[in-house]
């Protein structure tokens, strides 16, 4: 059991860490395509600069917290909105749509 979560663990940070280093990769490229073009005295990046940036913006606009799902006080506060029968009405929306892409 142990080695099992070690193994998903492992595997979870190889993602992430393949993930950043694509993402800092795409970064570098639409900057070094698109900025110098569009605005003078603009001088294309490396790739650490490019994982700088995507840190930077991360931290900026996006946060450190996870988005998605019910945690945000916005589903929370809609949901307790509801009636009954309106809840109902989702969750067999959520079901017809969960069974579409099974």
């Amino acid at each position: 059991m142990m080695m099992n979560r070690k193994g998903k663990f492992l595997k979870i940070v190889l993602l992430v860490l393949v993930g950043v280093a694509i993402l800092g990769w795409i970064v570098m490229s639409l900057w070094n395509w698109l900025m110098p073009a569009l605005f003078a005295g603009v001088h294309q990046i490396d790739y650490l600069r490019a994982i700088g940036l995507l840190v930077l913006c991360r931290i900026l606009f996006g946060g450190f917290r996870g988005r998605g799902g019910w945690h945000g006080a916005h589903h929370r506060q809609r949901w307790e909105q509801m009636s009954e029968e309106e809840r109902e009405k989702f969750k067999d929306g959520m079901r017809m749509f969960r069974g579409r892409w099974k």
